[in-house]
């Protein structure tokens, strides 16, 4: 097997996932599988633990599909706006959860089931407070079964407290065209910072997977690591280490098989250099080297956050799911 091997332990998921419960008690529980559950494989991470949550969350109507064709029945919420009609017509046909943004989206989305995000200062999807009684008249109450928002630092208190009432105005007005719909608020960072914010639910995503936000702190376990392949040992005969010149007179070098191609950062070394197109070079290891086993570590080495490093460290890889 040329792959990477990544492992995926699911015991830790969905202690993870307990643990996230724990907090939310009977409040709506969505789980984040987007970007194939951040490269742990969406369908098989919502499999494990639909048992455990109430609700999936996707970003794209094709990933939700995924879900449905896996054997997911719990509700589905696509959090990116449909772009055309056929975007919904998937939608529809898959029994998912569309978001709507803005009254466009209010028409285009017929009567498919809706949750009607709202911009708390994020300004990135979402309507405004102001237009919000536009979107409502243009749908069916019936349609509605949601309202929500996202805390952009869920870190500064001062930021969370103002979203906060601005959502707080959304959900009153909205309620008062539907009272059974679910308010949420939280995202993984919004959970872990205080009750007042859970509001009827939250979406949690980074925290599943073993990583709590910046500025948190959290009792969750990595759920992913990944291993590269021995190829070759080297003897060492002067000249290069890679692309670049030896830094040492090596004896002989071991030659993995991942590259920048597997999703790992050419610039931030595994060995003796950077990566070298589809290998990299130890003087030391055994035959199944572990290059990824803490993404937070790995992330501030690259200057990026656990979320990318995630999604790209399995991209040509074998997955293995571990009970």
């Amino acid at each position: 097997m040329q792959k990477t091997l990544a492992v995926v332990n699911l015991n830790n998921l969905r202690y993870n996932a307990s643990f996230v419960r724990n907090i939310l008690g009977d409040k709506k529980f969505y789980a984040v599988v987007k970007a194939d559950g951040y490269g742990h494989g969406g369908a098989r991470v919502a499999l494990a633990i639909e048992n455990i949550v109430d609700g999936f969350c996707v970003a794209i109507t094709d990933e939700g599909a995924a879900l449905r064709l896996a054997g997911i029945t719990k509700p589905v919420l696509v959090l990116s706006p449909p772009l055309g009609k056929d975007d919904v017509l998937r939608a529809k046909f898959y029994n998912l959860t569309l978001t709507v943004n803005s009254l466009d989206t209010a028409k285009l989305i017929g009567g498919c089931h809706c949750h009607i995000k709202v911009n708390t200062g994020m300004n990135r999807l979402g309507c405004n407070l102001k237009t919000l009684p536009r979107i409502l008249n243009a749908l069916k109450s019936a349609q509605i079964e949601g309202v929500y928002s996202h805390m952009y630092d869920p870190s500064d208190g001062v930021a969370s407290e103002r979203q906060l009432e601005l959502f707080d105005r959304a959900e009153k007005l909205v309620k008062t065209v539907t009272s059974d719909t679910c308010a949420h608020l939280a995202a993984s960072g919004g959970v872990l910072s205080g009750k007042k914010y859970l509001k009827d639910g939250a979406r949690c995503g980074i925290l599943l997977y073993g990583y709590p936000p910046e500025g948190f702190k959290a009792d969750v376990k990595p759920v992913l690591k990944v291993f590269a392949r021995r190829t070759q040992v080297t003897e060492f005969i002067g000249g290069g280490a890679g692309y670049a010149h030896a830094r040492k007179n090596y004896k002989y070098l071991s030659v993995y098989r991942l590259g920048y191609a597997d999703g790992f950062a050419r610039t931030v070394p595994l060995g003796e250099n950077n990566l070298c197109m589809d290998a990299f070079l130890r003087v030391e290891g055994g035959e199944l080297l572990p290059v990824l086993e803490n993404a937070e570590h790995y992330a501030k080495r690259c200057g990026t956050i656990s979320y990318e490093v995630l999604c790209a460290a399995t991209r040509r890889a074998e997955i293995i799911y571990e009970e």
